[in-house]
């Protein structure tokens, strides 16, 4: 996410009573959680084993619970309680509120949309020429609609992201700002759930088509012209490759990435990231030539010791 307007590490320093170790001229540009994470971005780290990865990151401002060694160019601010500012920060730039119209007076539509009634259209969304919009839809805040997309009955797009931080026996809620941006030419069968990013955008790539009940988790990116069927569920972060094809009631984990022109064949699991330019089945998902080599090993071992009895 970026900010409307720059901030600089001082006055975030000053707000938060913070400790300021390194570069004291930088600038915020936006904010981001450490999976997205950009140069010119605000992150923050609580974890100790989390610390390298956080400080080598392309952040440029990582707010931190302990005073630790501060990479050349990059800025730390020291904190009690780096989440609770990182929530703060994201709060105070976005801030969203209950519905009290089923069109917000901040949405732009282009006036050759066709939007069918019962469809709710929250805050600064934005909705392109030439699409279709079929009854009992959301689109959240912030969400994004090309060109000629199509989007089916009861989809809920731009919800808040399912992601929580564990804190001694109770889960705390991320504040979520991220948007959902679904690029021209998408088709989005009934009952899709896409969830925007914590932080960062969750995208449906141009030309791709969405079958009836897929799930799209936080900051997914999904690439251009991919076909996936029903009931497909795409935990948060993930990257799927342009020209993916995934079958029916595929499982895809977190944090993966999906190369370009893979197929994932129907009820597999994705447990590992995928190279590009092959056909995965089974669970957890591997290569089929593998997965064939593997049964026709076993049928000839059954055989032989059938023939041995």
């Amino acid at each position: 996410m970026k900010f409307s307007e720059p901030i600089s590490v001082n006055k975030i320093a000053d707000k938060y009573n913070a400790k300021l170790i390194g570069e004291n001229e930088n600038i915020v540009y936006g904010l981001n959680e450490i999976h997205r994470v950009e140069e010119g971005d605000i992150t923050f780290v609580d974890v100790e084993k989390y610390y390298e990865k956080s400080l080598n990151s392309k952040a440029t401002v990582i707010l931190i619970d302990k005073e630790v060694s501060c990479p050349s160019g990059k800025t730390l601010l020291v904190v009690n309680s780096p989440f609770q500012v990182f929530s703060e920060l994201a709060t105070g730039e976005r801030q969203t509120h209950a519905a009290n119209s089923a069109i917000h007076p901040t949405a732009k539509i282009h006036p050759t949309a066709s939007i069918e009634p019962n469809v709710i259209i929250r805050e600064n969304v934005t909705i392109g020429p030439e699409t279709y919009i079929q009854s009992f839809s959301y689109l959240g805040p912030y969400t994004s609609i090309g060109k000629g997309v199509t989007i089916m009955s009861n989809n809920q797009i731009g919800n808040d992201a399912f992601y929580f931080k564990k804190e001694g026996d109770e889960y705390t809620s991320w504040h979520t700002v991220g948007r959902v941006i679904i690029e021209d030419n998408v088709f989005l069968g009934p009952g899709c759930t896409i969830n925007r990013g914590v932080t960062s955008d969750t995208t449906v790539g141009k030309g791709s088509k969405l079958d009836a009940q897929v799930h799209v988790g936080h900051g997914v990116i999904i690439g251009p012209n991919a076909l996936i069927a029903a009931q497909v569920g795409i935990a948060g972060k993930c990257t799927i490759g342009k020209n993916a094809v995934i079958l029916g009631q595929v499982g895809i984990a977190q944090n993966l990435s999906i190369g370009e022109n893979v197929k994932i064949l129907a009820k597999s699991g994705v447990t590992k990231n995928l190279p590009s330019d092959k056909t995965y089945f089974g669970y957890p998902a591997n290569e089929v030539s593998k997965i064939n080599r593997e049964l026709a090993w076993l049928r000839i071992n059954a055989r032989s010791k059938n023939s041995v009895k």
